[in-house]
């Protein structure tokens, strides 16, 4: 009778350390969901400097470094080296495939200072960092009258042949000057809430005044998924199809 009980005392034995062998591994497939990620922050630097008022839009991404993906959200959090400036991150939680915005406001106190900006994930105990700096000069928007006059000949033009956008002369933008120092090319930037609309025009006499303008979705693109171009904004051209820049301005 002894003999009988003592393979299957061995077998119930074998059962429970599969068992627990299992629950190891389905412990560790757990934990490898929520492993280590990388920041990445888009750009890196501006094209030249910054005026206070402006809004310097970074773009924030994770980037999953094991082979499984995470459906936990990595906190974002942002600091920045003055008080000199205001600064939002929105969302403050993203997970891999979406995108964050970063926007810093630099006010007239900064003008001469180089802000440096922290941008900081946290997850279940594990950080990644990335900085970066951009300088503050003496200036103020003087092109946010023409860059709307060049925005709503594109949005009428939009809603007409491209109402798949969703964009109409009715839409609701926020502007903000960009690469304020440069010269023969003006560039600006238009966000909607769906839209990140950036503009450029070249400051020249017909037929070389030309205009372009670039869409990226906000939150889900880090770079123009679409563009167009007035050949001649004085001659009155209609905008057309071009190809996207590979790149947003900033």
């Amino acid at each position: 009778m002894g003999a009988e009980s003592l393979p299957r005392t061995r077998l119930i034995s074998g059962g429970c350390v599969l068992v627990l062998l299992l629950l190891v591994a389905l412990a560790g497939l757990s934990c490898g969901n929520a492993g280590p990620f990388s920041l990445n922050v888009i750009p890196q630097s501006l094209k030249g400097e910054s005026i206070p008022g402006q809004r310097c839009v970074f773009l924030v991404t994770i980037a999953e470094e094991k082979a499984s993906k995470s459906d936990e959200a990595v906190s974002l959090s942002v600091g920045l080296s003055t008080p000199e400036a205001e600064v939002a991150v929105v969302p403050s939680e993203i997970v891999q495939g979406q995108v964050a915005e970063v926007t810093v406001i630099p006010t007239p106190a900064s003008v001469g200072e180089t802000i440096e900006v922290a941008v900081r994930g946290t997850r279940d105990g594990l950080t990644d960092e990335k900085s970066l700096t951009f300088t503050v000069a003496e200036g103020e928007d003087d092109r946010s009258e023409y860059a709307a006059e060049l925005r709503d000949r594109f949005t009428s033009w939009l809603a007409a042949n491209q109402p798949d956008l969703g964009i109409t002369p009715g839409t609701e933008w926020v502007g903000t000057m960009v690469s304020p120092v440069w010269l023969v090319v003006s560039y600006y930037l238009f966000f909607s809430e769906e839209w990140e609309m950036h503009i450029e025009w070249h400051i020249m006499i017909a037929p070389d005044d030309w205009a372009k303008m670039d869409l990226r979705r906000r939150f889900t693109e880090t770079k123009p998924s679409s563009a167009f171009e007035i050949s001649s904004v004085s001659q009155g051209g209609q905008p057309h199809w071009i190809a996207p820049p590979e790149e947003i301005w900033r």
